[in-house]
C-alpha cells in the first residue's frame, strides 16, 4: 500500500494486485471491516492500520483485489488470475511486497489434525472473528506467539499454557543490542505489556522447551516435552505453533533475483540496494519480503520503493527523489534499531531447526529427516538435488513449509552453514492455475 501511494504521488500510473479480498496485507488484515465488535481488542497497532487502509482506498490507482500472480519473468512481464481469468500484464517497474512466512517449526507430530500454526490463529481472528473453543497450547518463541496470546486473553479466550522453546543463552547474546535498541524503546515497552498481561492471567509458562512431541492417534490429544530439562505432558486437542518468520521469498526467486544468506536471521533474503531494487533491474522488493523488519519499516521501505520508480521513470529529478526519501530512510533507521536485540533474543535453537530422524519434514510428499539424512550420506550435492531422490519440495507448498528444514539438515549433517548450503529453486506456477484459467488469456 505505502509504495503505491507514494509512486502514484509522483504521478506513476500503478496497478496492484493483491492476493487477499481487503488491503491491509497480513498485519492489517480486514482492519477496516473487521467482524470483530471492538478492533480495539486486537491493540493499538492493529488499530493504526486504519488510516493506512483508508487513505489508500481513495488512491486513484488500479486496485485489483483477489488477483493471483503465478509467474513473474525478468523482463518485467507477469501472469495473473483475476475473476477466474488469465490476464498477461507488462510493467516497466515492479515492486514485490510478499511479506513474510511463519519459519516451519517441525517435531514428531506436527502434522496431525489439532497442530496449527499460530499465524493462522490469528487469520481467522482477524478475517472471521472465529476463536477456539478450548483453551489453545501455544508452542516455540517469537513476538507473535506473545501477541496471539495477548490478543486470546482480551477476546475471553483462555490460554492453556505457553511453552517457550527460546534459549536461556539468547538472552545473554542479546545483551549486547540493548543500547542500539533503546532508539525504539516504545516497542520494547509494548513487548514488556504484553509479557505483564500473559503473567497475570496466570497462565502456565513453561521456558526452554526442548523434545517437542505431538501425541495422539487421527489428531493430536497432548503434547510431550522437556522444560529446563525437566519432563511434561499437557492433555490438549489444539497446539498453535510459531518459531519466527522469514521473508516469503518465492516470486523474487522465481524472476531470478539473487538471495543471500543473513546469519543473524537464520534465512535468505533477497539482495537488495539501499532502495530495495534487486540484482534484476526494475524489480525491486519492499516489506518483510525484503528482510524481517516489522510492519513500520516495510512501509516506509514501500515509500522508498515507490520513489525511486518514479525517479527511474523520469517522474522526479534525483535529487528530489534524495530530498522526499531522506526522512524515510532516518524513520526506517529507528524502526530496525531493535531488529538485533530481537534477532539474537528470538534466535532458533538448532534443535528446533535440526529435527530427530522420524520427524515428518515434508508433508506434501511425506519426507522424513531419516531419508533426507540418508541423501546426505550417499553424497547428494544440496537440497535441490535431493528434490530428484525424494521429490521434496516438489509437492503442492513448492517447498515453503520444507525448505528451511532441508537446509538445515544438510548444514548440520556436513557441519556447514546454511548459506554453503543453497537453497531450493523457485519457477512458475508460483500459485496453482488451471488449463481453463490460461485458456482465457488476456494481454495488457
Amino acid at each position: 500500500m505505502a509504495a503505491a501511494q507514494a509512486a502514484l504521488q509522483q504521478g506513476v500510473k500503478v496497478a496492484l494486485f493483491d492476493e487477499q479480498s481487503n488491503p491491509g496485507g497480513q498485519i492489517y488484515r480486514n482492519v477496516d471491516s473487521s467482524p470483530l465488535a471492538e478492533v480495539s481488542l486486537l491493540g493499538h497497532d492493529y488499530v493504526f492500520g486504519q488510516q493506512q487502509v483508508l487513505a489508500f482506498r481513495h488512491s486513484r490507482l488500479d486496485y485489483f483485489a483477489g488477483a493471483s500472480v503465478w509467474y513473474l519473468d525478468k523482463s518485467g512481464s507477469l501472469g495473473v488470475i483475476y475473476q477466474g481469468r488469465h490476464q498477461e500484464v507488462k510493467a516497466a517497474q515492479i515492486i514485490i511486497a510478499s511479506g513474510a512466512q511463519e519459519r516451519p517449526m517441525p517435531f514428531p507430530g506436527w502434522h496431525k489434525p489439532g497442530v496449527m500454526t499460530a499465524g493462522a490463529g490469528q487469520i481467522l481472528l482477524k478475517s472471521a472473528a472465529l476463536v477456539p473453543r478450548q483453551a489453545p497450547v501455544l508452542v516455540g518463541s517469537g513476538p507473535l506467539l506473545l501477541l496471539l496470546a495477548w490478543q486470546y486473553l482480551r477476546t475471553g479466550v483462555g490460554v492453556q499454557a505457553i511453552v517457550d522453546t527460546t534459549p536461556k543463552v539468547n538472552r545473554w547474546r542479546a545483551l549486547r543490542h540493548l543500547p542500539p535498541a533503546l532508539a525504539a524503546s516504545d516497542t520494547l515497552f509494548k513487548g514488556l505489556q504484553l509479557v505483564m498481561a500473559i503473567k497475570r492471567a496466570r497462565v502456565p509458562w513453561y521456558r526452554q522447551a526442548t523434545d517437542l512431541r505431538a501425541e495422539g492417534g487421527e489428531r493430536v490429544e497432548g503434547l510431550k516435552f522437556k522444560s529446563k530439562g525437566t519432563a511434561h505432558q499437557l492433555d490438549t486437542g489444539l497446539v498453535m505453533l510459531h518459531q519466527g518468520v522469514m521473508p516469503a521469498l518465492h516470486m523474487a526467486a522465481a524472476a531470478g533475483c539473487e538471495t543471500q544468506w543473513n546469519g543473524p536471521q537464520q534465512c535468505w533474503q533477497p539482495r537488495l540496494d539501499k532502495w530495495g531494487e534487486s540484482s534484476q533491474p526494475g524489480i525491486f522488493i519492499a516489506g518483510d519480503g525484503a528482510g524481517i523488519g516489522g510492519a513500520r519499516a516495510a512501509a516506509l521501505s514501500g515509500r522508498l520503493a515507490g520513489l525511486r520508480v518514479a525517479h527511474r521513470l523520469g517522474l522526479i529529478e534525483q535529487a528530489q527523489c534524495d530530498r522526499l526519501a531522506r526522512p524515510h530512510f532516518n524513520a526506517r533507521q529507528r524502526h530496525l534499531a531493535i531488529r538485533p536485540f530481537l534477532d539474537a533474543f528470538y534466535r532458533v535453537g538448532m534443535n528446533a531447526l535440526n529435527p530427530v530422524d522420524e520427524t515428518l519434514v515434508c508433508r506434501c510428499e511425506e519426507v522424513t529427516a531419516t531419508e533426507i539424512r540418508a541423501l546426505v550420506s550417499l553424497g547428494c550435492s544440496g537440497p535441490n538435488q535431493a528434490k530428484a531422490f525424494v521429490r521434496c519440495g516438489m509437492g503442492p507448498c513448492q517447498g515453503r513449509f520444507c525448505a528451511s528444514t532441508v537446509e538445515n539438515i544438510f548444514a548440520g549433517q556436513r557441519a556447514v552453514s546454511v548459506g554453503e548450503i543453497g537453497r531450493f529453486s523457485a519457477r512458475p506456477p508460483l500459485k496453482p492455475v488451471t488449463l481453463g484459467q490460461l485458456a482465457t488469456s488476456e494481454g495488457e
